[in-house]
């Protein structure tokens, strides 16, 4: 089974290091869980490492494989700039108990408004005959996950 490719890319009016400082804050990952409809989260900041845990409503394509609900666990793993300012962190997805996930990159450098974070995932669900086809269903879910954390994001740069 080969993995669905999730690419999104985000855009903010600020430089590199501004993102970075926001992108690794506990209070800004708590606003990006409650504008995502979690039901319950957890987030954590071990320096350049974030970790969220959401409980969310499931699509309806996948109650009758998760119940009502889902877990998702997300962590990212910044590196260090590079010359130019330049990061890239490790991301993964998982979802506990489902046979779920999601590895990539996530970029953040000068770029657009200010900066720009660019993800580039695949998304794997081990499901014969079916897994295709949640990893369609899951992809829109993903990538509006994505689109919060602009949301979020340009509002937070706003006001902080």
């Amino acid at each position: 089974m080969t993995a669905m490719d999730i690419s999104s890319r985000a855009e903010f009016a600020a430089a590199p290091d501004q993102v970075f400082a926001m992108l690794v804050t506990k209070e800004y990952l708590d606003e990006v869980c409650v504008a995502s409809h979690a039901i319950s989260h957890e987030c954590t900041v071990n320096g350049s490492t974030t970790s969220s845990t959401r409980v969310l409503p499931a699509p309806d394509q996948a109650k009758t494989f998760t119940g009502p609900t889902l877990t998702v666990v997300e962590q990212i793993a910044w590196g260090d700039p590079d010359a130019s300012g330049t990061r890239t962190g490790q991301v993964s997805l998982t979802v506990p108990g489902q046979p779920v996930t999601m590895k990539g990159t996530v970029t953040l450098a000068a770029g657009g408004a200010g900066s720009v974070v660019e993800l580039n995932a695949d998304l794997k669900v081990a499901i014969p005959l079916l897994g295709k086809k949640l990893e369609q269903s899951a992809a829109p879910a993903i990538l509006e996950g994505f689109k919060v954390q602009q949301d979020v994001g340009t509002r937070w740069l706003t006001s902080h």
